[in-house]
């Protein structure tokens, strides 16, 4: 890899929205359940993992749950309560002195959650169907802490919807209040967004489902009401076009997510951040697609998938990309700009650690010492 930085395409600074970033590499969002309990609460352990990874141009952080009702898994952060508030502040704060950029994530699962995660209460979702096949982590505080399937949830009244757009707005407010640099909508993997926009879990009557109009309504209403909140330059959205996660599956992907980025284009939202098919036998994205993508969002294009140093810096120059997330790398690679600057080797993550414990393989990742 070229380590000058002045003529690698991942080192050149760039503008998003009112940021100025140092380089194109993201941290993109990445559950590690270690929310401190009761209270789902960011602490001292998460402030110092986030912090050692500051040396990326844009950090998004885990999904946070913007409600109780919002809650897929157990240890996972929320963003509403006083003490949340407080929580994260301690992150955007050691971030900020390692001169970093932090976004939050804003999260709300729908159906992919249990009761035990949401207080015994039903879960929220476009439609009463339930996902197949999905199971998700509880702590009952009985029962040994595991996995379990999903329940049935109940389709959204339109004061259902009404309520979580103005938790949306607020939890985006409490995000500026909390020291972050903007916000991420999480409208991928599955969750309550997706489950709006895919045709096969979306099966509702009224001005929220049939036509693609009407199935990227919620999306579009939730984008409006982040950008009241706290400006254009400071909202972000994530798709996944292409994913299947969590049982969500559109009949028509490509045509449905050009029109979600026509439609996000229409907001000037500083970023799309497309989620691509990671697993290792996955399809790759077609290159028609992305180029349909680029042509419809005009701002800053993130992807996120099996990047290497080397195809990053192809995405970029072939224009297809403006910035390039590098999720599972940044686990156990505190220091992976400077990794990938330098052609140094990767060091490669604990799998039995990426979800809830301690620091052990959350924080005592090593960066890498030169012969």
């Amino acid at each position: 890899m070229n380590n000058d930085s002045s003529k690698n395409p991942l080192f050149t600074p760039i503008q998003l929205g009112d940021l100025h970033l140092k380089n194109r590499i993201v941290m993109p969002p990445m559950t590690r359940s270690r929310a401190t309990q009761p209270g789902d609460i960011a602490n001292d352990m998460m402030a110092k993992y986030y912090a050692q990874r500051a040396s990326a141009g844009l950090i998004v952080s885990e999904g946070t749950q913007i409600s109780p009702l919002g809650k897929g898994y157990a240890w996972t952060p929320g963003i509403y309560s006083p003490e949340q508030l407080i929580g994260w502040k301690k992150v955007t704060d050691a971030v900020h002195a390692q001169h970093g950029v932090i976004f939050a994530q804003l999260w709300h699962v729908g159906r992919v959650t249990h009761y035990d995660n949401i207080g015994g209460e039903q879960p929220i979702s476009s439609s009463a169907l339930k996902a197949q096949g999905v199971k998700v982590f509880v702590d009952n505080g009985s029962d040994e802490p595991g996995f379990v399937d999903v329940v049935e949830p109940k389709a959204m009244t339109q004061h259902d919807i009404n309520v979580v757009i103005e938790q949306y707005h607020q939890a985006a407010l409490n995000a500026l209040e909390a020291g972050f640099d903007g916000v991420e909508l999480h409208a991928a993997n599955g969750y309550l967004v997706n489950q709006f926009i895919d045709s096969q879990s979306n099966q509702r009557e009224d001005q929220y489902g049939g036509s693609l109009e009407n199935r990227l309504r919620f999306l579009d209403q939730v984008v409006a009401t982040l950008v009241k909140a706290v400006g254009k330059a400071r909202v972000g959205v994530r798709l996944a076009p292409l994913t299947t996660l969590n049982g969500t599956v559109d009949d028509k992907p490509q045509e449905t997510y050009t029109a979600a980025a026509k439609l996000l284009n229409q907001h000037d939202i500083a970023y799309l951040h497309i989620a691509e098919v990671d697993w290792d036998d996955a399809p790759e994205t077609p290159l028609e697609f992305k180029r349909a993508l680029r042509d419809a969002f005009h701002n800053v294009l993130i992807y996120a998938g099996r990047y290497t140093a080397q195809t990053a810096c192809q995405a970029i120059d072939d224009g297809l990309a403006d910035m390039i997330g590098f999720g599972r790398p940044f686990v156990a690679n505190p220091d992976l700009p400077e990794r990938l600057l330098h052609g140094y080797p990767l060091a490669i993550h604990q799998p039995e650690t990426l979800f809830g414990g301690d620091e052990h393989g959350l924080t005592d990742y090593p960066t890498y010492q030169p012969e």
